[in-house]
């Protein structure tokens, strides 16, 4: 699989702090070996997101998680931030 980075993530990512940055790249690194890897915590996100379908999420940390979709041969990263602070 490969990776891509949507511009929002990209903003969002580049304002994490810098503990949280590593290990976000951490996470995605896990995600691509094993995307079933029960410290990522993945779950599909119900109903829609800002015009997105079929949206999942996984975990970084307690607080801070990451937002992408599944295409055939990618994953999409819409974004990443705290809880709260996903969808705004």
């Amino acid at each position: 699989m490969k990776l891509i980075r949507n511009e929002r993530f990209n903003k969002r990512f580049k304002e994490l702090p810098a503990r949280i940055r590593e290990l976000t790249d951490k996470k995605i690194q896990l995600l691509l070996a094993n995307p079933h890897h029960p410290s990522l915590r993945v779950k599909k996100i119900k109903g829609e997101i800002e015009g997105y379908k079929n949206v999942f999420e996984a975990s970084i940390t307690k607080n801070y998680r990451f937002l992408f979709q599944i295409n055939t041969d990618s994953y999409i990263l819409l974004t990443c931030g705290t809880h709260d602070k996903l969808f705004k």
